[in-house]
């Protein structure tokens, strides 16, 4: 694995192409074990190293979909929270440090992750949004505040914004999916009589879409955009009924 691509900490959140986030762990499991090349295992077949994944890291290899087995950089370190773990996806590459910030360690409350995630801008906020989404808890809220601002060189406003920013975009654009999908539904009103079934179809996946994205759903959002997508398509009247039925054979 080639590590000089991580090897830099020298920029910021703002940079284009890397966004840097801070987050409180709360939960330390899952336990994983590192094999001896250095790659996590659900349980490794020899004795090797442990570490606690936490929460967040488990949320946020979650949200990068499909990815490689999470390599640690250096596993030299035994204690089991603290560690550094770089995968890769399709999409994105991540890397998460996991240290404590308090309390010498002592509880899972102590601990935080530091999260630099590498790809394009509207793949790293859809993973940000996701992250959110299936953690249940804003993770920049840290139990010590002036703790957490002091090891993360950070205000707690800065944190709050780092993270809202990406969610916002996230957020924005599966809204303006929805924008465009509706678009086309108004447009094909009244247009044929024998589309009514189909308009309706994509209006109540429209509306489902909508609920998902207030319930931070993205997964959600995309299968009823894809249903709606799918009925509008079937409601035109210049689409080619072959090609429509075999669109819709395929599912």
């Amino acid at each position: 694995m080639d590590q000089s691509y991580y090897e830099s900490d020298s920029y910021s959140s703002n940079e284009a192409g890397v966004s840097v986030l801070y987050a409180q762990v709360v939960q330390g499991k899952p336990k994983m074990d590192i094999n001896e090349k250095g790659f996590l295992e659900v349980k490794s077949s020899k004795k090797s190293r442990g570490i606690y994944l936490g929460d967040v890291a488990k949320s946020v290899l979650y949200s990068i979909g499909s990815h490689e087995t999470p390599f640690i950089n250096d596993d030299s370190n035994w204690d089991q929270q603290v560690w550094e773990l770089i995968c890769k996806s399709n999409d994105l590459d991540v890397k998460i440090y996991s240290s404590h910030y308090w309390g010498f360690g002592l509880f899972n409350r102590c601990f935080y992750n530091k999260i630099e995630i590498r790809g394009e801008l509207s793949i790293r906020a859809r993973c940000v949004h996701d992250i959110v989404a299936s953690l249940g808890r804003n993770p920049w809220e840290p139990y010590r505040l002036k703790s957490f601002e002091r090891v993360t060189n950070l205000t707690i406003e800065e944190h709050i914004n780092s993270w809202n920013n990406l969610i916002k975009i996230a957020k924005d654009e599966m809204n303006e999916n929805i924008l465009k999908l509706e678009d086309s539904v108004r447009s094909l009103r009244g247009v044929n009589e024998d589309s009514v079934e189909f308009i309706l179809a994509a209006d109540n996946a429209l509306e489902e879409a909508r609920t998902a994205l207030s319930d931070r759903n993205s997964p959600a959002v995309e299968r009823a955009l894809s249903r709606a997508e799918k009925a509008i398509i079937r409601a035109n009247p210049k689409t080619d009924l072959q090609s429509t039925n075999i669109l819709f054979d395929d599912n």
